[in-house]
Order: structure tokens, then sequence, then C-alpha cells
């Protein structure tokens, strides 16, 4: 079990500064089953927040409404931290004026069924369909087209537009819940379903939302699956020990990373790629070398942690917590909860090294490979490596 260093007092990290939730409404038909907020999203371009409220409810509400309604400036310092303020969905509509020429607008969605997994997708006009040869499409996916994907407890995905709320398709092919969902950072709105019925499956939404593939191998539930920066590679993890890589321009599997000793529930890579971070229900967070299959760092309970120091910068209480999410710009964190609120910190301020930041600018087109064959000193090759940290 992994735990701080003996140099550090757990007593004497700082707390991360409250800055405000989101509440859902109780009424006196409410049940604490069903209300729960599986999944929060941030858009990637900053614009909206999205939250699954319980009972089949999502919210999307413009992202710089959320940081103005709590006193939050857009670097993420709270302005009145010590008293931070509570919305809710009543207040929120409350009063709402008809919005001008390009403001963003709040939607309620009411997705016909619990939700358990978000994602947003943007479309990069350049990259187009693999499926070439069908030169009609009812969709035409432009640059400026935000897209939310929800994720169903009954298999189905339904994609919305953000800016209208207007259910745009239906995706049916699941057997069971959909649990996670996840885009191609590339801008090809390509979709990755991760679903219990052990498959993960490929959309095409440039194609009218297709499927491309289907990803067996997971012997459980798929919880969880999450690109790689370059969209090349493909994480998933699930019900097991096991984390699984995919080659996503072949479909196949690249192998399995072992180290766990519990299920694996989330995944994420690093902004490089050059890291890939999993966290399990045996309370530890590795951090592995994707391309080396090779464990580099384990943190303990999940904190708020650097990358270049050995124990977390900050701590928060958060009794019933289900899912979290990093703003755009890093600065603020997200976290739903089984009485379906969101509660969000402030994340700690801390400014990178001259050399980690060139380190990252590197491995954004290096692997691990690639780097230990250059021709330069061994201890420089570590530290690119990240066997220094």
């Amino acid at each position: 079990m992994a735990s701080f260093p003996d140099s550090v007092n757990e007593n004497e990290i700082g707390k991360a500064k409250f800055i405000g939730e989101l509440l859902v409404p109780v009424a006196p038909f409410d049940q604490k089953s069903g209300r729960e907020a599986w999944t929060v999203a941030f858009a990637p371009d900053g614009s909206y927040f999205a939250w699954s409220q319980g009972h089949r409810i999502v919210r999307l509400i413009p992202w710089s409404k959320c940081l103005k309604d709590f006193s939050v400036g857009h670097g993420g310092e709270g302005t009145n931290a010590s008293s931070p303020r509570r919305l809710s969905r009543q207040n929120s509509d409350r009063g709402q004026v008809v919005p001008v020429a390009g403001e963003l607008r709040e939607h309620t969605i009411d997705c016909g069924d619990i939700v358990w997994g978000l994602a947003f997708g943007s479309s990069v006009p350049e990259k187009q369909s693999r499926c070439v040869n069908i030169e009609w499409h009812r969709f035409k996916f432009g640059q400026d087209q935000l897209l939310l994907a929800t994720g169903l407890n009954n298999g189905r995905i339904k994609i919305w537009d953000v800016y209208t709320g207007k259910l745009l398709l239906n995706l049916m092919d699941h057997t069971d819940i959909v649990r996670d969902l996840t885009f191609a950072p590339d801008g090809s709105l390509m979709l990755v379903s991760a679903s219990r019925d052990k498959t993960l499956r490929v959309w095409d939404l440039k194609d009218d939302g297709n499927m491309v593939k289907v990803l067996r191998g997971h012997q459980n539930w798929v919880y969880c699956s999450s690109f790689s920066p370059d969209s090349s590679i493909l994480c998933s993890v699930g019900a097991g020990k096991a984390v699984f890589l995919w080659n996503m321009d072949k479909y196949t599997l690249i192998g399995r990373l072992e180290g766990h000793h519990n299920d694996v529930v989330s995944c994420e890579f690093s902004p490089d790629g050059a890291l890939l971070a999993t966290a399990s229900y045996d309370t530890r967070v590795i951090v592995w070398d994707p391309h080396k299959a090779t464990i580099l760092l384990e943190l303990g309970l999940v904190r708020f942690w650097s990358i270049e120091e050995r124990a977390p910068q900050a701590i928060a209480s958060l009794p019933n917590g289900l899912c979290c999410a990093f703003s755009t710009e890093g600065s603020v964190l997200a976290a739903g909860t089984r009485d379906g609120s969101v509660h969000f910190w402030e994340c700690p301020r801390s400014i990178s090294s001259l050399q980690h930041l060139c380190r990252m600018a590197l491995r954004r087109v290096m692997a691990t490979q690639q780097v230990e064959a250059l021709a330069i000193p061994t201890p420089l090759r570590d530290y690119l490596a990240y066997k220094v940290i």
C-alpha cells in the first residue's frame, strides 16, 4: 500500500480552497437512489460545464457563469472563499432573460434514463471520416460545433447539440449500461464507449454515428477509457486488475499492464502522453510509462498532487464522492456526489520548472524508446524518460 514519505506530516498539508457547489432541488418524491451525480465534464474549450444530477437529468451551464456566481476569477482565485456561493437549479433558471446573439445558454436535458457517462466533442473540419467511400451524410459538423454524448442505463448513447440542447443522434448497440464515454482529442469526432456488457465500441460521428469497431478483451465490466493526446492509443480499465492498451489505428490490443490489486476504475494520460495514471479500489494511483509498461510512481489516496513533488499539495474532504474532473485550464476541480450535487475546489497553484516544461514539449513527440536511443548523458536521458520525477 502506498503512503506518504516519512518526512511528511499529513496534518501539515494545506486544505484545498472550497469555492462553491451546484445543488439539485429536493422534492417530496425524491429518494436517495437515482439522485447520484455519476459524471461531470468540462468542454474542451472551457465554454461549458455538464453534470448528471440524477433522475435522468443533465445540466449544461456556461462555465463563465459558474465562475461569476461563485465569485471566482478566471484564474481560479476566489474573491470570497470563506463563504462559497451555493446555486440550485431553481436559482439558475429564475429571472432568466432571452440571451443576446452569441451568448451561451443554460440547458436542462432529460435523457430518458439514468446517465452514467458524459463527454464533450468538437470537430476539426480537415479531420475526415474514416468511411471515405460514403459521400452523403446527414450531419456535417463544423468547427464551431460542440457536442455532448450521454451514456445511459439502458445501453443507449444520445448525442446532443450543446448550444441548442437538441437531440441529434441515438446510438443503440450496447446490451448493458454505458459506463463511460471519451472522444478522440484530435477533432475527428471518433467516440469510444465503455460498457458493463464487457465491450468497448468505437463510433464515427462524422459518419452519422455509425459504429466502426467492437473492442473485446475485458472479461468483466468496463469502467473507463481514455485516449492518448495524439489519439493513437486508448487505455481501458474495469472490473479486474489489468490495464488494457489499444492501438487505435489498427483497433488491436497492444498489451496489459499488471500492478493493481483490485478493480481499476479510472485512467488518464498526461498532456504530453508520456505518463498514464490509473486509479483502483486498492486505494492506489499508479503512474505508468505506457510505452515501456513500467511503473514509475505509486500514490496513496487521491489528493492534489504535483508530478514534481513527493507529497500532495492539498487535501479536501468529500463524503460520498463519485467522480471528478479538472477544468480545461486546470485551475478548478469539480466532483460529483451521491446526492446529485457538485463541489468545486481551487487547485493549488504551482509553477512548473523550465526543465519539466522542456521535458513535456519533447515527450509530446517522442516515445520512451526513442528517448532511450538518444546519444545524450544518462542522467538527462533518465529525466526525459520520467525515471527522475
